[in-house]
């Protein structure tokens, strides 16, 4: 058995650590998730529980589950704010990219790649998505 001593407020990082790992994993995924991961974040929050942490933990039949206070405590907020900057970054680069397949440009050069996608970010960091638009074809 493996032992690991953690102070409460390392303790604390941990468990959000473990939801967020959870949450990226098994958020989009329906009833085709990942238990094992499901069955791991359980365990820490019944730990939680266990340490003078009960405000963090829901119990429901026999098992536990982040609270509603936990999960309206900035965590959901987190997440939000990395997918936000993860979109834009995508975004980013998907249109350098198709920008310069439509240009006939080498897609290894990684200057041109990168120069594209800091105008595209400096746009959305103006404009957000305010001025994108997709046109039908024709």
């Amino acid at each position: 058995m493996l032992q690991l001593e953690l102070s409460k407020k390392e303790f604390r990082r941990l468990l959000d650590l473990i939801y967020i790992g959870n949450w990226v994993l098994n958020s989009t995924r329906g009833e085709d998730r990942f238990e094992d991961y499901d069955d791991l974040q359980e365990r820490f929050f019944a730990l939680a529980g266990k340490n003078g942490m009960e405000a963090l933990v829901t119990a429901y039949m026999g098992h536990y589950f982040p609270s509603k206070a936990y999960e309206e405590g900035g965590i959901h907020e987190a997440i939000a704010d990395y997918e936000d900057a993860i979109f834009f970054d995508i975004l980013a680069e998907e249109l350098a990219r198709r920008d310069m397949v439509e240009e006939n440009l080498n897609q290894d050069d990684v200057t041109e790649l990168t120069n594209r996608m800091n105008d595209y970010m400096d746009e959305f960091e103006k404009n957000g998505i305010d001025r994108i638009v997709v046109e039908e074809d024709r």
